[in-house]
């Protein structure tokens, strides 16, 4: 089925016969007459009522007059809604992102976001690094916000930023009051950890192993918020990186103390999938991402 016959038909109709219908279009109505008596070749039935002064449609006629018409209104309404995916007015935005960075900095883009593009959905999965990564390459999630830096050829760094680990303890604990706290420190006190596929409990070991002292948690849980939490309630003290807690910290709830030994820093990296072309809301979004993580770098340089 033509378009450009459906459309000599519906001209011709408008136009009352198809020497009008050439002259609006600019064409002969010869060209008009074959293309109609293509269409009523292709469906094995007349359009038109024959023998008549004026146009009359058959059945068959108004049926192709009607698809013709949808045709018409689904594509305008296509190309609205390609106008107003391209302006990213609607959408869908999914991204992946470990708990560690629900927080202030996370949460505040994500809100100015929505202001700006109300009618645009954003998918968060909070997840594990791995699952991250593997969403990312599987097309998934659009980008993903990772603890590490990952040796995946197929996946593309934005930006990453340095984050140091800090010792994190209640106001009232007996190590609140230190500027530095070393890992001998730490033995001497209960703590709460990570599970060992943590990226932080595996960073520890390492500096650990360098001392010769080993930390052994009375608390192991694989929740940033319950680490947090118990951090906060005074009993136990605990290992995150200053990004992690910063709402706890600025309230008063959590003191975070520097190491006085050097321990790796962790790395928060923004990750697309390398070939993957972003576009409008997603774009954006990422966009607003990678700007706010160039603000954070410069915070944490100084």
């Amino acid at each position: 089925m033509s378009d450009i016959a459906l459309r000599y038909l519906y001209e011709t109709v408008q136009a009352g016969s198809m020497r009008a219908a050439g002259d609006r279009l600019g064409i002969a109505a010869s060209s008009i007459s074959r293309q109609v008596a293509q269409l009523e070749q292709e469906y094995g039935m007349p359009l038109f009522e024959r023998g008549r002064r004026t146009i009359q449609l058959t059945q068959a006629g108004e049926l192709a007059i009607e698809h013709y018409r949808s045709l018409m209104a689904n594509r305008e309404s296509l190309a609205m809604r390609m106008e107003e995916l391209r302006e990213a007015r609607t959408g869908t935005v999914s991204l992946g992102v470990g708990e560690g960075f629900l927080g202030p900095f996370f949460n505040q883009l994500i809100d100015r976001f929505h202001l700006e593009h109300p009618q645009v959905q954003v998918l968060s999965t909070v997840t594990s690094s791995t699952a991250i990564v593997r969403s990312v390459l599987a097309d998934e999630a659009h980008f993903g916000l990772v603890l590490y830096t990952p040796a995946e050829p197929n996946i593309r760094v934005r930006i990453s930023v340095n984050e140091p680990l800090r010792v994190m303890v209640a106001p009232g604990h007996p190590l609140a009051d230190k500027t530095r706290v070393s890992l001998a420190d730490l033995v001497e006190h209960p703590i709460c950890l990570g599970p060992e596929e943590f990226l932080i409990r595996q960073l520890m070991r390492t500096a650990e192993a360098r001392q010769r002292l080993f930390l052994e948690p009375v608390i192991v849980i694989n929740s940033i918020q319950a680490m947090r939490d118990l951090a906060a309630s005074g009993s136990v003290t605990t290992v995150l990186p200053e990004f992690s807690a910063r709402p706890e910290i600025a309230d008063g709830r959590l003191v975070a103390i520097p190491f006085d030994e050097t321990i790796e820093t962790v790395t928060v990296s923004l990750i697309t999938r390398i070939g993957r072309q972003l576009e409008s809301a997603p774009r954006r979004l990422l966009t607003a991402f990678e700007s706010g993580m160039a603000r954070w770098a410069a915070t944490t340089s100084r």
